[in-house]
């Protein structure tokens, strides 16, 4: 189904929306770091000059050049939107000096391995970086008689998506996030191959995977790594352009310089905690074999591999396995995901499942339906949609978290294979 012009127009603010938080970065964050020196000045003198014998002020003006670091490194991301695959029309109004309508196209990236962003959008705008809110604006284009576009100013949720976004660079590009890759990608990949081992190694491009909920793609790009063809899929504006400038614009190791901590005070055991610097990325995306088959698909799962898909369509056909990580909870209906889970796989295809329930659209908003199911029931769904369910356990686990912070959560992820029978 063909979206509406109402639908990529919501889209298109959507997306300039979205450029456009990137592009707020520095001032908001900057604001939130200049409250923390006014009021100091709300203290008697002598309380002001205990922090500063403490080292307090010098600590602020260290989180804004970590600010302004994190600021140069987003605006990267961005410098060129139209490469994600959306035409930015420059005859239309600009928000904060960026336009806001954006053409519906596709696009390949050309030679060597295919690390391709193919866009199928559609309506929705959620993100899957466990941060599941909507928040779109009402806006409406200007030019031709029409009412002008308000200019848009990012609320403190996209903010959050935003950060959580540099928190995700942690987790898949980074040395430091391989504790959590090792806990969480490792089994399932291990999995994979065990479930494939009658394949030679050399075999493996034959066989589909598909990974939604891909976030920054490292657990899609491992898997082509390991000479499977992997196709991504991913729905948040935010990870899709922060993945696409990792995955085909990044020339070298370690390239890139992030304080994804610095926004937040709290529990940190010392300055080092919140200020440390992160490189990235650990590896070179671009050193996939010649001849790799690696894809990101961008757009809604439901709507990208539920309904019928033109042959020609990258996303379209049958998958041999299908990896979800931290992904089935991101449902406002299960039922239907492991639904299309278990058409999308040919016979004897292999689901592989990692991560907690926290039901993203609990308690929501925005009157999105929400199906809470707990653990037994949604395996007790699985077995009644056609799977069989087998190596099972727990895995205990952080997701993009500090590991200097005195605050940590952990999640007792729910870890399976199942079958297509």
């Amino acid at each position: 189904m063909h979206p509406s012009s109402e639908d990529i127009k919501e889209e298109q603010i959507h997306f300039a929306n979205v450029i456009t938080t990137f592009r707020n970065y520095a001032q908001h964050s900057l604001a939130a770091n200049n409250r923390r020196r006014k009021d100091i000045y709300k203290l008697p003198k002598a309380d002001q000059d205990i922090l500063d014998t403490l080292g307090y002020k010098k600590k602020l003006d260290e989180a804004d050049k970590a600010i302004l670091a994190n600021a140069d490194f987003l605006e990267m991301i961005v410098e060129s939107p139209e490469i994600f695959g959306h035409a930015m029309d420059e005859d239309v109004e600009q928000v904060d000096g960026e336009s806001n309508a954006i053409k519906r196209s596709s696009h390949d990236n050309g030679g060597g391995p295919s690390r391709s962003h193919s866009h199928s959008h559609g309506s929705g705008h959620g993100g899957h970086g466990h941060s599941h809110s909507h928040s779109h604006s009402g806006a409406h284009e200007s030019h031709h008689g029409r009412s002008p576009r308000r200019k848009y100013k990012p609320t403190e949720f996209d903010m959050d998506k935003l950060r959580s976004t540099l928190k995700q660079f942690v987790r898949d590009w980074s040395e430091e996030g391989k504790p959590e890759r090792d806990l969480c990608y490792t089994p399932m990949k291990d999995a994979l191959i065990s479930h494939f081992a009658d394949v030679p190694a050399e075999e493996r491009s034959k066989l589909r995977v598909l990974v939604p909920g891909a976030g920054l793609g490292r657990l899609a790009y491992d898997i082509a790594l390991l000479g499977f063809a992997c196709q991504g899929n991913e729905f948040s504006h935010y990870m899709l352009l922060a993945s696409y400038f990792v995955l085909n614009r990044t020339e070298e190791i370690n390239k890139y310089t992030i304080y994804p901590y610095v926004h937040s005070f709290s529990n940190s055991p010392n300055k080092h905690a919140m200020l440390h610097p992160i490189t990235i990325p650990d590896v070179l995306p671009s050193d996939l074999p010649a001849g790799s088959d690696f894809s990101l698909v961008a757009g809604d799962f439901e709507e990208i591999y539920g309904g019928e898909t033109d042959p020609d369509e990258p996303q379209s056909g049958l998958w041999n396995a299908v990896l979800t990580c931290f992904f089935i909870d991101t449902a406002k209906n299960i039922v239907n995901y492991l639904r299309i889970i278990h058409k999308k796989l040919a016979p004897g295809g292999v689901w592989i499942n990692l991560g907690p329930l926290l039901w993203h659209f609990e308690n929501n908003n925005t009157n999105d339906p929400s199906v809470e199911l707990d653990l037994e029931e949604v395996k007790a769904l699985a077995r009644s949609v056609g799977f069989e369910i087998s190596n099972e356990r727990t895995i205990d686990t952080t997701y993009t978290s500090n590991s200097q912070s005195m605050l940590g959560y952990v999640y007792k992820a729910s870890f399976w294979t199942a079958v297509k029978v």
